[in-house]
């Protein structure tokens, strides 16, 4: 039941608003139409049993008067469409059981009946129809053929007005709700473009009072978190800036030092410390946002370029595939992503495969593989986060400072691409970088 409610209730806010709004108003128009129409039945059936009683009353009192043989001439005179008359003792039946035609019979014998007893019977058929008797003052019989009519018939222009105030409803709800739900929109679009960059445009401050406010409020909130972001920026650089003449003295030191093991193994931490330094403020950057600017390249050349240092520098790294046009994209940050992903199928795997290629629908695909251990379903995610490192021992050879993955997540939110880990078949892992909206 749940379920179907919800595909039946409509998801947008703008979409049930509307809703509401146009099912009670024409609800309301319904009824409205309903009394209207009630009403003005009630009101013609009044006027209608008044003018049948005194109309009959005086027919019945002037063909009482005039002589019989004269009677049957004044007949079509005297008829009216609802009603006429009959000089015989017409058709019997029961009682009337119809509300109007009880009704007129009541009004009829109220005019006539205290001068002329009379009987009243419904007449049987389709059509309510009803006949009064009775005998006039010579003995004649008389019969009164009654045609109640319900109510006036309907204007035929009335459907077309009905259907252009529902049209004219429908429009008002749906200008109404539009003017109310578009802030909603414009704020929804704003935080979703407020990114790493932190540079949304900002959100007009006019409008009804509330819809200022909040634009207000919202905007402010964008100062708070950019100064917040930059703050903080400026506190890794000062960090860095303040460590790396420490470390660097620290180094000189132990360049001077007689050759031993614990040397050997100092420098090794110095360099550890050097590297996470510099990672660390990477990753603040990445976070305040890619200053780069997008400009169109050669992604063919440039993974080919970048594959040909790895081989240089004696590493297993090979490239499969082609892109085959040109891509518009920010080559520095694309270029950290895949030097990231690969620094990691090689520190796990020991050689890493580069696979590109272009999808039918634009998009472009880089995936970098390697045949190492894997990663755990569980921290598939996990792994994204800084100084997240799936392995507990923290070796020093494969540890690393677990912000190689964070900073590649980074760098490709600002860059509107996809990051993805995958463990393949067989062991190993995919790293799959998604680049859209390419040109």
């Amino acid at each position: 039941m749940n379920a179907q409610s919800a595909l039946r209730w409509p998801r947008t806010l703008f979409a049930r608003l509307a809703l509401i709004l146009l099912v009670g108003l024409a609800l309301a128009q319904t009824m409205s139409f309903w009394l209207t129409m009630t009403e003005r039945d009630q009101s013609m059936t009044n006027i209608m049993t008044g003018y049948i009683e005194r109309e009959v009353t005086s027919s019945v009192a002037l063909l009482d008067v005039l002589p019989a043989d004269q009677r049957a001439a004044w007949l079509p005179r005297l008829e009216r469409r609802s009603y006429g008359f009959i000089l015989g003792p017409g058709v019997s039946g029961e009682a009337p059981d119809e509300k109007l035609s009880a009704r007129i019979a009541a009004s009829i014998e109220d005019g006539i009946g205290k001068r002329y007893p009379l009987t009243v019977n419904a007449v049987p058929g389709d059509v309510e129809r009803l006949q009064v008797h009775l005998r006039l003052s010579d003995g004649s019989p008389l019969t009164i053929d009654l045609r109640p009519m319900p109510g006036t018939p309907l204007s035929p222009w009335l459907p077309l007005v009905l259907a252009m105030q529902l049209l004219v409803l429908a429009a008002c709800c749906w200008f109404a709700v539009r003017l109310a739900t578009r802030p909603l929109k414009q704020l929804a679009n704003a935080a979703d473009a407020l990114g790493p960059d932190l540079k949304a445009s900002r959100l007009p401050e006019d409008g009804p009072d509330e819809v200022a406010r909040a634009a207000r409020a919202f905007n402010a909130m964008q100062d708070r978190v950019a100064m917040y972001m930059t703050e903080r920026m400026q506190i890794l650089a000062s960090i860095s800036h303040d460590l790396q003449t420490p470390i660097t003295r620290m180094r000189l030191r132990v360049d001077v030092m007689e050759e031993s093991a614990q040397s050997s193994k100092l420098q090794q931490d110095l360099q550890e410390m050097e590297t996470l330094v510099k990672e660390g403020v990477t990753y603040a950057r990445t976070l305040h946002g890619a200053t780069e600017v997008p400009c169109r390249i050669n992604p063919d050349a440039l993974f080919d370029s970048l594959v040909c240092d790895y081989v240089d520098a004696g590493k297993q790294v090979s490239l499969q595939g082609n892109i085959g046009h040109s891509l518009m994209t920010r080559p520095q940050a694309l270029r950290r992503i895949v030097c990231n992903l690969v620094d990691n199928a090689l520190k796990f795997g020991g050689d890493a495969k580069i696979d590109i290629g272009a999808a039918l629908d634009g998009n472009v695909t880089v995936s970098v593989l390697d045949r190492g251990p894997g990663i755990p379903a569980e921290s598939m995610q996990a792994v994204f986060e800084p100084f997240f490192r799936v392995e507990s021992s923290r070796n020093r050879n494969t540890g690393g400072t677990g912000l190689g993955l964070a900073i590649a997540r980074q760098l490709a939110l600002a860059m509107d691409a996809t990051l993805t880990l995958h463990n393949r078949t067989g062991g190993g892992l995919e790293a799959r970088l998604v680049l859209k909206n390419i040109g």
